[in-house]
């Protein structure tokens, strides 16, 4: 049935209100359970001094985040300002060369942050997989760009690169890997896109321009060397209308979000929490539940600041950058899933796509959904927790497919066709709350632990069956009913949008 399909606003007022009593509910407990365990010893490392004035320490069990607003963040702040500074310089003085002044000030500042001899890795990986884009086939750039990313990614080989670069700082290993990892991504993507040129060949210079673009350098996103190819060759620089004031807001609202996750650091301890699963066994179904999606919601909250603000960035520089994630709060099913919108585009385009062609076959959509997940257990750095996630996602992923065809089949489309549209609405919000809840299991092990990700599961399906079970799949059916709703008014707003531009 139709994504337009409208509910009796009585009906979704309910649905609203039954989520809303629900999270204050669970959040209350995890509140309590994080006031009842600041001082606990087996926390004492996840769990540092924060705001004394207040009585409340704050959770820094993510060393991601901590690093970002501690040891990085000057260096953030003096690497991107000088970037901007000499963007703009660049774009009012001589904007037909901006890209060259890009590369010139990433080369300068990989070369003074990580030395001589990372650039000279970076370099000869470059040159490598130029080489091999020179003959223009495609299953060599594939073979070639997968080893290259292998020998950052396997030992013993990415020990034996990151042994060239001399001296120790705080922040080494996460520029090294950071840096080589989106730099094999990009210099794939230059690979594939040259070989699909039908004259000549894209030259080392657009490689070294679309690589050494700093904002994207070291933590992405990827953008596809065709779009930023285009982009950054545009010599006529126009700013939308408004533009300026839509970069502003999100610039606000990034530093809005920043602050709100100190603060509910310092109140949820959702990180710290899972790490001692004897506290997790006192906890309620509806607090361990609560936990499960907290970490999922902050997850995509951090790397939508991170991309947020390099997007920022790229965006002064007249560049369209891939979108933040979409926020698991709206998402019940897996093909939307991703928390890094530029590989997800990346893999789409390369292997999704390529292999899936249009998605309605089950068994090339086996093929493209092991290939993708594949080339993300290598991009992630293979492990048994990667390939516990990679497996179910990718399971997930195609038993999504296999319902959907199911259900296609003749005796169910006919029954669908004979019940109201707002019946069938209801009925597959059904099976989208399962969905949700299989999307937060499957992705627990990744960003927390395994044997967190088991006590969830175990306490939902097992111990906690069937009022706990049934009364948090309820929960989620009215959440996926006002995703739904969302997505209608989107829906109409959008096909308003695309009238009033044909007329």
């Amino acid at each position: 049935m139709g994504v337009k399909t409208m509910l009796p606003s009585y009906e979704l007022g309910f649905y609203a209100l039954v989520v809303t009593c629900a999270v204050v509910y669970s959040g209350s407990g995890i509140f309590e359970a994080s006031r009842d365990s600041m001082n606990r010893k087996a926390f004492q490392d996840g769990i540092k001094p924060g705001w004394h004035y207040f009585g409340r320490k704050m959770d820094v069990a993510d060393f991601e985040w901590v690093m970002w607003f501690t040891s990085f963040r000057n260096v953030i702040i003096f690497a991107l300002s000088g970037h901007v500074l000499f963007g703009k310089i660049c774009s009012m003085t001589v904007p037909q060369h901006r890209a060259v002044v890009y590369m010139l000030y990433g080369i300068s500042a990989v070369l003074g942050s990580m030395g001589l001899v990372y650039l000279m890795i970076i370099l000869s990986h470059c040159l490598v997989l130029y080489s091999v884009a020179l003959a223009k086939q495609k299953w060599l750039c594939y073979v070639a760009g997968l080893c290259c990313l292998a020998s950052f990614k396997v030992e013993p080989f990415s020990s034996w690169q990151s042994g060239f670069v001399t001296g120790a700082f705080d922040l080494q290993d996460v520029l090294f890997y950071g840096g080589s990892s989106f730099t094999i991504m990009r210099c794939m993507s230059f690979a594939l896109e040259s070989s699909e040129r039908k004259e000549g060949i894209y030259s080392i210079f657009d490689l070294l321009k679309y690589n050494f673009y700093l904002p994207f350098f070291f933590f992405g996103p990827v953008m596809t060397f065709d779009q930023f190819h285009a982009q950054v060759s545009t010599r006529e620089l126009r700013r939308k209308d408004d533009e300026m004031r839509n970069i502003r807001i999100h610039a606000i609202l990034h530093m809005g979000a920043i602050i709100a996750v100190d603060i509910f650091f310092h109140f949820f301890y959702i990180l710290t929490l899972p790490s001692d699963l004897k506290f997790m066994n006192r906890l309620s179904d509806w607090s361990l539940a609560g936990l499960a999606y907290s970490n999922l919601v902050y997850d995509w909250v951090k790397a939508a600041v991170m991309f947020g603000v390099i997007n920022t960035i790229s965006r002064l520089d007249h560049l369209d950058p891939p979108q933040p994630p979409k926020c698991i709060t709206m998402l019940y099913v897996f093909a939307e899933t991703h928390f890094d919108r530029g590989i997800n585009d990346w893999l789409c385009k390369y292997v999704y796509d390529h292999i899936g062609e249009n998605h309605d076959n089950i068994m090339k959509e086996l093929m493209a959904s092991i290939a993708t997940f594949a080339v993300t257990t290598l991009w992630l750095g293979p492990c048994e927790i990667v390939y516990i996630w990679s497996v179910a996602n990718c399971f997930g992923l195609n038993f999504e497919l296999w319902v959907q065809k199911f259900f296609q089949q003749e005796p169910f489309a006919k029954l669908e066709a004979k019940i109201s549209a707002a019946m069938s609405r209801r009925i597959r919000a059904v099976f989208g709350a399962v969905n949700f809840w299989a999307i937060v299991l499957y992705n627990i092990p990744a960003l927390n632990s395994l044997e967190f990700a088991l006590l969830v599961t175990k306490r939902l399906l097992l111990t906690g069956f069937p009022v706990s079970t049934l009364s948090i799949w309820f929960i989620t059916y009215c959440g996926v009913q006002l995703i739904k709703e969302r997505e209608r008014i989107l829906a109409i707003e959008e096909e308003k949008g695309d009238k009033a531009k044909v007329e």
